[in-house]
């Protein structure tokens, strides 16, 4: 906090207008992402991104079911928001992309330490998103479904299990058992690339030339409105049902 934070250099009526007037706290105004009457949380404040570049790379809309759980954890300072949080977002199929889940967690004090990725777990491989680029790993299933090892075949009588694996057999050929293998991928940003720089400038050339922007409005509040809905979702411990097409709660 500043050392000259008081009641005679902070506007604290004004801060608190439109609720119940409470005295002076200087950690209410300086420390105001604590606490619910004024601020939105690690949801607000660290989900919201996440959604934001999920919401690109897919042109999706938004989800239709949001659950949260949360709680203070670590910093027991008199805050009342968590410190702690899981989101699972449902996104349903629409003509952009077909239906996908969505789960997020912050954790303040992790002990691995000031980290934080992004994965896109597909049927045949995973995108991890990194701070200057991405990589792209696979891992695809054979044609044919398996079969021994994890299932009930080794139960079965001797003659039982041959007699499976021949119908296995003839049914899927030696390929159709074979995990196809596919090399990977890795992207990195060029050297000197800045993508805060990109940001502002693109903001910028959208103010002076009126060219539409990606994230308007409307793309902002599809993106924030599932991350207060997080906050809904952990204090009323009750699933938010959410139109992300028209924008509002069902």
């Amino acid at each position: 906090m500043p050392t000259d934070g008081s009641p005679q250099t902070v506007d604290w009526d004004r801060y608190i207008a439109g609720t119940p007037k409470i005295p002076y706290d200087a950690r209410k105004f300086f420390w105001w992402r604590n606490y619910r009457d004024f601020g939105t949380g690690v949801a607000g404040d660290l989900f919201v991104h996440l959604l934001s570049g999920i919401h690109v790379l897919t042109d999706s809309k938004g989800p239709e079911k949001i659950f949260a759980s949360g709680q203070i954890t670590y910093w027991k300072d008199e805050r009342d928001v968590p410190d702690v949080m899981v989101g699972i977002m449902h996104y349903p199929e629409s003509k952009e992309h077909p239906s996908f889940q969505v789960m997020l967690r912050v954790n303040f004090v992790s002990g691995n330490g000031d980290k934080g990725v992004t994965r896109f777990i597909g049927s045949e491989g995973i995108i991890e998103m990194t701070d200057k680029g991405f990589i792209v790993s696979h891992s695809i299933m054979s044609k044919a479904p398996g079969i021994g090892g994890w299932d009930a075949l080794d139960t079965y009588p001797k003659a039982m299990q041959e007699e499976l694996l021949k119908r296995y057999n003839q049914k899927y050929s030696k390929e159709d058992q074979q995990r196809p293998v596919k090399p990977g991928t890795k992207y990195s940003a060029p050297e000197g690339y800045d993508e805060h720089v990109e940001h502002f400038a693109n903001f910028f050339e959208g103010v002076r030339s009126g060219k539409p922007v990606v994230e308007d409005p409307v793309f902002g509040f599809r993106a924030c409105a599932p991350c207060l809905a997080c906050n809904d979702s952990n204090f009323q411990k009750k699933i938010i049902n959410w139109d992300p097409v028209n924008m509002k709660l069902i």
